[in-house]
Formats: C-alpha cells, structure tokens, sequence
C-alpha cells in the first residue's frame, strides 16, 4: 500500500465515510463469502492407517506428521496436488544481488489461530528452531547460515554460499508463532527420538486452514474451519469440520468406508480396489506417488548382533549386498503383493526427481543360482541369518511386502527374521544414534524433487546436520563433500554431473535394495473427487464436492 501525506494533516470527513464505506464493503464481501462457502459445506471424516507422530511441526520428517501439519501449519511455499509450488506464507521470494541471499516478501494481514498476527520475527524464529540439533528438518536445510528481519514482512535467507533450490527446501518447514511458542516454553522442538514432550507435541497454534479442537493419538484428531484465515476465496475451503481417524486394520479400514463412518480412506489395499470400484456409491482415484520403498542394511560395522556369524558382517561384502538384491523378484512382489499397484525400482527416487534416469533406475534380473554363487564367493555358501525390522502400518502393504522378500531371500539360503511393529516403534530404531536396527524397510519421499535431498539424508555419513536416516553406517568422505556441494552449485550442467557420479557410485556400491516406487489409491464418497496427491499429502483446503 502507498501512503500519500495529507495537505492539511488531518483527514477530511469525506475520507472518514469512504473508510467506513470501503471497510463495511470489505467486510460484508468476507461475509457474503463465508455464507457462500458455507451453503455447499460439510464435515469429512478422514481415515488412514497411521497417526501423526507428534504435532510439533519440526520433530519429524515423516509423511503423516507432515500431511496432519499442513492443516494446522504453513511453510512460506507449499505445494498443490500435482507437486507445484504454490505461495503460502510468503508471496514473492528472489534471489538478491548477492546470490548467496534470497529475499522473501510475506503475506500480510494474517493471523495466527489464537488471533497473533503473523510477521517476519515468527518466520526467524521458526527457521532456527527448525535447525537445532533435535529438530528432524534440519537436514532439509543445511544450507542456511543465517535468517534476519529486515521489516516486518521481508526476511533475508542467507545460505553457505548459492542456493538456487532454497524455495525447493521449504514447503515442509512450518512457521510457528514466536510468542506462544515462549509462552509455552517450546522454544526447542521435541526429541522425538528419546519420547521427549513438550507443549507443540499435544497442542497447535499456526496460520492454517484449519484449527485444532481435540487431539487423541492414535484414536482421533478433530479440527475445525478457520473462518478467519486468509486463503479463504483462493481455495475451495468447504470442509467445516475435519476428523483425522487412524485405523490400523485395512479390513476395518475399508468397512468403515463402506458403512459410511468414514468420507475418504488415504491409503486403499490394493487387493481391494477393484471391489470398491464396484461400489455405486464410492469412488477410488489412482496416481503414482512420490516415494520409494527399498530395504537397507548395515553395510559397515565389524561384526552384527542379530546374524549367526561369529566375528563378521555378510552385508560389509559387496557380493552378499548383491546377492541379496538379485534375489529380490521385483515383478513377482509388484504382481502378487501390490496386485499391480507399483513401479519396480532400481533407486531410491522415482521418475519425479532430478537425477532419475531409466539406465539408473535398471535393476537385476532375479536369478537364485547366480545369487547363491555370489554367497558362496563370499564365503557363506550356507547362507546364514538374519532379523528384518519392518513397520506394518507406514507404507501400502509393507508388512506383505516384507514378507514376500522374506521368502525370496530364503530361497538363496539367507534365513530371516521378520519383526514387524508400528511405524512409532520402528522408526527410532533407524533414527537413534547409533541405530539398534541392521536390516530394514524404509521408504523415501522427495519434496524438493531434487536428488540432493535423497543424498543428503540417506547416503551422507551421519553428521550434525546430515545422514539423519542413514542407518546403513555407509561413510565416504568424498561422497560426503559431493552432496554438500549441491546446495551451492549454480552450474545446472556441473551439478547434474555430480548428481549422476553420486547415484552410479551408490548404485555401484548397493547401498540400498530398492524395491518399487509406490502408487496410491484413494477411496472417497461418490461426492467428493480427491486426487492423488504426488506427496501424499492432501491439503484439504483444496478440496471440493458435488451437490446431488
């Protein structure tokens, strides 16, 4: 807005009656518009087969807690359904005359849930908490060095020298408000990892669409309308009141949606799409995900707890890791488990991502002769065994999926343990330090759709700021300074360069036993149309219905 100085000093009584008049407009047009809204508005029940790990929006990287936090929570830039970058709190952002600077414009007029207004000292305030040590987003951004407020709606972002995918790196980092968060003394996010509580893990106050009312983990969590908030006639905005139900169970799942108990179930079983298809009433939209599943594994440490070899790690030969991925029938998982609802992998980023290319996304043939010569080579032509963890309640039909490679790798004389638990009892086993897991299943979202943020997370040696959930023990110094150098490379051709060296190198080194890239099934009432979601993240504000 442009203040022009009044000749006289004061303000005319004509200016006072426009004010008035063009405040009265305003307001009556907010409410015209909320009448609008609420005459095709409706309630959703919103069913999926894991809770939220915690509300506190800096505590974990994980897709759930994300999806749950983008209802409370914005970042500066969110994306749609289709991956496009969408303005959220900020409204313009640029790159300075310093390169290693961006400027970042907010959104004015916005307030928090408890009525707070929303400037740059939250945005500040936010993006440090959101880098100390027991935030788990901190990976996500390594390269800033500083944030600093130059009014209260433009913040400086400094990065460790150029970043050009800055933005990319923020649509999961979540403002909170600096006052209640001082009030509420969660100044530093939770540790997730050691059961630390706090305020932030029960209890929600940001800018989002929608406002918490109770919060039940692992039973419910109701959230309400926020008329207040500032989206309102940029988005559809007609669900009133949203209930976020976990159901473990896919059979109780989906009778909850048959029965009507339920709206929308996130995660459909893929054994039974066809027969919701049959539902009259009912509607299931398909699309692929922006995930990949693969199983890792210690590839480093002298000796393993959970194996019956004395004094040794078959996963530290090269030739067991490969044994063990040419054993995997990726077909025959993508046929009989998935009933054709995935893409076989042969790395962990799928064709969304910058870096993916067919020839590194190739993976063997399965041949159990070829894999038991490449065990006895290395010295176990037994075979000998070992446990997996598995999360039974994270990814579609993870525990079936575990189970179906359980069998493939005993056909080559590798004997294996199956624990499958709930992704909250899984998850710290990667993510303590040092890991108490060997073997594992994980799955790997990339909201920057670069690989940098696979590198950073999964292949870089554990560090302060990186390697988060790398549970492999996999250290190479020279890779290490590789990825770190693709936060700041601003030669697209050099860094696509690096980015190649890095996945052959790995894929060379078999890290990781890619498995699939994951497609999703949605399941609805007939009258909502919700599409599938690339991050798996449905934002409902987007959401609509048709009237019958």
């Amino acid at each position: 807005m442009i203040h022009h100085p009044m000749k006289s000093g004061g303000v005319s009584h004509r200016s006072v009656i426009h004010m008035r008049h063009g405040r009265f407009a305003l307001a009556l047009s907010a409410a015209l518009l909320l009448a609008t809204v609420a005459a095709d508005a409706r309630p959703l029940k919103w069913a999926r087969s894991g809770d939220s790990l915690t509300l506190d929006p800096h505590a974990q990287n994980e897709g759930p807690t994300h999806a749950l936090a983008h209802h409370f929570y914005e970042p500066l830039i969110h994306r749609d359904f289709q991956g496009k970058e969408v303005a959220a709190l900020a409204v313009s952002w640029k790159i300075t005359d310093d390169p290693a600077i961006w400027e970042f414009k907010l959104r004015p007029n916005v307030k928090f849930h408890n009525g707070n207004a929303f400037d740059a000292d939250d945005v500040v305030f936010s993006l440090d908490r959101a880098r100390q040590p027991t935030s788990d987003m901190k990976g996500a951004i390594t390269s800033i060095e500083s944030v600093t407020k130059v009014d209260p709606l433009t913040v400086l972002i400094k990065t460790r020298g150029p970043n050009p995918l800055l933005p990319n790196t923020l649509t999961d980092i979540f403002i909170m408000d600096k006052e209640w968060s001082e009030t509420n003394k969660v100044q530093k996010p939770q540790d997730f990892k050691n059961k630390e509580e706090n305020f932030a893990v029960r209890n929600a106050n940001g800018t989002g669409a929608f406002q918490l009312v109770s919060r039940e983990p692992d039973v419910k969590t109701v959230m309400k309308r926020n008329d207040s908030y500032w989206g309102i006639g940029q988005f559809p905005m007609q669900i009133t009141e949203l209930t976020y139900i976990p159901i473990k169970a896919d059979a109780t799942r989906l009778a909850a949606l048959l029965s009507g108990e339920v709206d929308f179930v996130q995660d459909v079983p893929v054994q039974d799409i066809e027969r919701l298809r049959g539902q009259q009433n009912l509607r299931v939209n398909v699309g692929p995900e922006n995930r990949s599943i693969f199983f890792g594994m210690d590839v480093a440490s002298a000796d393993l707890k959970t194996d019956n070899v004395e004094g040794k790690n078959p996963f530290a030969d090269k030739r067991v890791r490969q044994a063990m991925n040419m054993a995997l029938n990726r077909q025959a998982i993508q046929r009989v488990a998935m009933r054709g609802q995935s893409l076989p992998a042969g790395m962990i980023a799928p064709s969304f991502v910058n870096g993916w290319s067919k020839e590194l996304d190739a993976f063997p043939a399965g041949d159990v002769n070829a894999a038991r010569k490449l065990l006895a080579d290395a010295g176990y032509p037994n075979g000998f065994s070992i446990t997996l963890h598995c999360p039974n309640d994270r990814y579609v039909n993870d525990e079936a999926i575990c189970q179906a490679a359980v069998g493939m790798w005993g056909q080559i004389g590798v004997k294996v343990n199956l624990v499958s638990q709930s992704k909250s009892i899984h998850f710290p086993l990667i993510q303590k330090v040092p890991p108490e897991t060997e073997f594992y299943m994980l799955g790997w979202g990339v909201p920057t759709f670069d690989s940098e943020y696979v590198f950073s997370f999964l292949y870089h040696s554990r560090a302060d700021k990186y390697g988060s959930w790398n549970a492999t023990r996999y250290a190479n110094a020279d890779a290490d300074k590789m990825i770190e150098s693709l936060s700041s490379e601003v030669d697209k051709a050099k860094r696509d360069a690096t980015i190649a060296k890095l996945w052959t190198l790995f894929k060379e080194e078999v890290i990781y036993l890619p498995v699939h890239h994951q497609t999703l099934a949605y399941g609805m009432k007939s009258g909502f149309d919700i599409p599938v979601d690339v991050a798996n993240q449905p934002k409902m504000k987007y959401v609509s219905f048709k009237t019958n």
